[in-house]
């Protein structure tokens, strides 16, 4: 399906990028302290919200 090359350049690319979405949140953190404080709140949110939908698919389907 891929050849070397690609799934060798993949593998890099995903290094590379999270490595640098490491260094910018590092960088960044104090504005995301200051302007993100209840993100987590929201995010718990989405969360709770799929698994509800999930259960209540997997109920109607018994």
């Amino acid at each position: 399906m891929f050849s070397t090359g690609q799934l060798i350049f993949a593998a890099f690319f995903v290094v590379a990028f999270i490595i640098v979405m490491i260094f910018s949140y590092r960088k960044d953190i104090k504005l995301h302290k200051k302007y993100y404080r209840g993100s987590v709140y929201v995010l718990v949110g989405f969360i709770i919200f799929i698994l509800l939908l999930f259960l209540i698919k997997t109920r109607l389907n018994h």
